[in-house]
Order: structure tokens, then sequence, then C-alpha cells
């Protein structure tokens, strides 16, 4: 294998990880931005940051599970490594089109289950015990949660609301920003594993690559350091435009509001992460508290016959739809030609 090859997967990995940016500013800071509490231009920094240190300190395990055990680690060579990652590039940058904030956990693990069904290597468990349970039971969680608070606990009305807290006005941005801080350390944690994993195994399984001698926790960290800093630069370029859609054209959120969805998203994600390595979906988590918000201000009729709420549900159809498919096509169109 001419070792520059190995550039190709990267240099697709790198437009993910910018479209992933764009996707995950919106679990990230939406709240915060939604309820005007944060400036468009400080989000990219700040987000960037934390999802590095997020993806170092805690994204081990999910690295493993989308690098090894969905489908065999030696199936991850140059050319499934990058179908998967561009297959996935594509339906998340299908998604941004249209300003919803997409599963980037979700549209991976659907390539990675389409390449392991057409090698015949697909390994079920994991995926079908622990993976797919966890995305219905955690956004229902972040969903009930979120409506139950809404109804007893943010009973006041948001002027009040914010008339009260206005006083403390710089206390408030501060916990605002903290708790948004610590989702982008969650989405770092999680959503970065699903570029690094199959990255990882891809550069073990270059036995003339220098890297193929390390371990692959240690090759998973420098691919951390390579990508990372691209969820910022997309967060830039797009984050915004995605954080409003969310944050701002569901429900009006207080500074009270906004914190409790980080943090509660945020530590759902952590847990799925560090525990089980289960790639999860933070935007869905994310959306789910806002529509349970949503739902205990307005009621079930108004949210749901909401177009742009509509709308969200079906690119979540149909976003990882697009990633199977399109990697099954391009495996097949790739065998065809000979390139594998």
């Amino acid at each position: 294998m001419n070792e520059p090859l190995l550039l190709i997967p990267f240099f697709v990995a790198i437009f993910l990880a910018l479209n992933m940016g764009a996707s995950g500013t919106a679990p990230a800071f939406a709240a915060a931005y939604g309820a005007k509490l944060i400036k468009k231009s400080s989000i990219p920094i700040l987000f960037g940051l934390f999802v590095l240190l997020g993806a170092f300190l805690a994204g081990g395990k999910v690295s493993s599970t989308v690098g090894k055990e969905i489908l065999s680690s030696e199936f991850l060579n140059l050319q499934t490594t990058s179908i998967i990652l561009l297959a996935v590039s594509i339906s998340l940058a299908f998604a941004n089109w249209f300003k919803i904030p997409q599963s980037t956990s979700q549209a991976t693990v659907f390539s990675v289950a389409a390449c392991a069904i057409f090698y015949k290597s697909f390994e079920g468990n994991k995926l079908f015990v622990q993976i797919i349970p966890a995305w219905f039971i955690l956004p229902l969680v972040s969903f009930a949660f979120m409506l139950l608070v809404g109804k007893f606990l943010f009973k006041e009305k948001a002027e009040d609301i914010e008339a009260q807290q206005k006083p403390r006005l710089p206390l408030v941005k501060l916990i605002v920003l903290v708790s948004s801080c610590y989702v982008a350390f969650a989405i770092g944690a999680n959503n970065v594993g699903n570029i690094v994993g199959p990255l990882a195994s891809m550069v073990k399984n270059q036995e003339s690559f220098e890297a193929a001698s390390l371990s692959f926790s240690l090759v998973t960290n420098i691919a951390v350091f390579i990508i990372a800093p691209y969820f910022g630069l997309g967060s830039a370029f797009l984050g915004s435009k995605v954080a409003k859609s969310t944050g701002r054209n569901i429900v009006r959120i207080n500074p009270g509001e906004a914190v409790t969805i980080a943090i509660l998203t945020a530590s759902l994600l952590l847990f799925a992460s560090v525990t089980e390595g289960i790639p999860s979906s933070l935007v869905q988590l994310n959306t789910g508290a806002i529509f349970g918000l949503a739902i205990s201000k307005y009621g079930w009729r108004k949210v749901f016959n909401n177009h742009s709420n509509r709308v969200i549900w079906i690119v979540w159809f149909i976003a990882p739809l697009i990633s199977f498919i399109l990697t099954g096509l391009m495996l097949i169109l790739a065998r065809f030609i000979g390139l594998l």
C-alpha cells in the first residue's frame, strides 16, 4: 500500500468533522443561544476546545465500539474506511443543508453495519442489545424529564423569570456557559469516536505503516488531535444556523431551562460513553428535551403540528438510511471496479 494514500480517508474525515462540528453545535449551545446568553462568535472557540478535551479524556470506549465491535477491525482497510466516512459525511451534509441537527452516531453505525453485512461479518450483539435500545431509551428519558420539569418546576412565565434573573445576569451567563461547555465535552467523548475509531483500525491494518506497531488507544489519541480541531471550524462555518433552528424555532428558553437541558443531555451522553462505549445521539437527546419543554408550555397539538418540527422527524429518519444505502452502493461499486 502506498502510504500517501492513507491521507485520503483523513481528508474525508476532516470533511466529516466539519459537518459534525456544525451538527454538534446545536446540542451544545442551542439552549444558551436560544436564551440569548452567548454571542455567536464565541461558540466555535469554546465548542472546539471542549470537544478536544472530551475526546482525549473520555472517548476511548466509543472509538473501540465503532472501530472494532460492530465490524471486525480486519475489514477496515483504506477503501472501506474512506467509504464509511464519505457516506456519513454526505448524510450529515444533507441534514445540515436543511439546518436540522442530525445524529452522527446513527449515521456512522448504519454505515459500519452496511459494511459488516457486505463483508458477511456482522457482529450484532453490541448493536441490538446495547446500542439500538439506548437510542430509544435515552431520548425518551430526556423528553420525559423536561416534560415533568416544565410542568411542575418552570411554571412561571418566561418574562417573570427573566425579570427575576436580570440582576444576577453575569452569574446566570457563567452557569449557562459552563453547562454548554460540559455538553461540548460530552460530544467529544462520544462523537469524535465515530471518526477516529475506523481511522485507528485502518492504520493498525497497514502493516507497512510505522504506527501499526503502536497500541490501538495510542493511535486513537493521535487521530483525536488531528481530527477534533476541525469540529470547531465546522461550528464556525455552519453551526450558528443549526443552533438557531433548534434553540429558537421550537420553543422560547429561559436561562434556568437552558442549564437544565444542557446538564441533563450531557450527563446522559457521558453515561453512555464511559460505561459501555455506546455511540449515542446527543442531538436527539437535546431536541427531545426541548420538545418535552415545548409541550409543557404549548401542548402536544401545537408542537407536533408545527411544520419545522415535522421536518426534523423526517430528516432524522432519512439521513441514517442515506448513510446505509450509500455505503452499500459504494462498496458494490468499489468491488465492481476492482478496488476491493
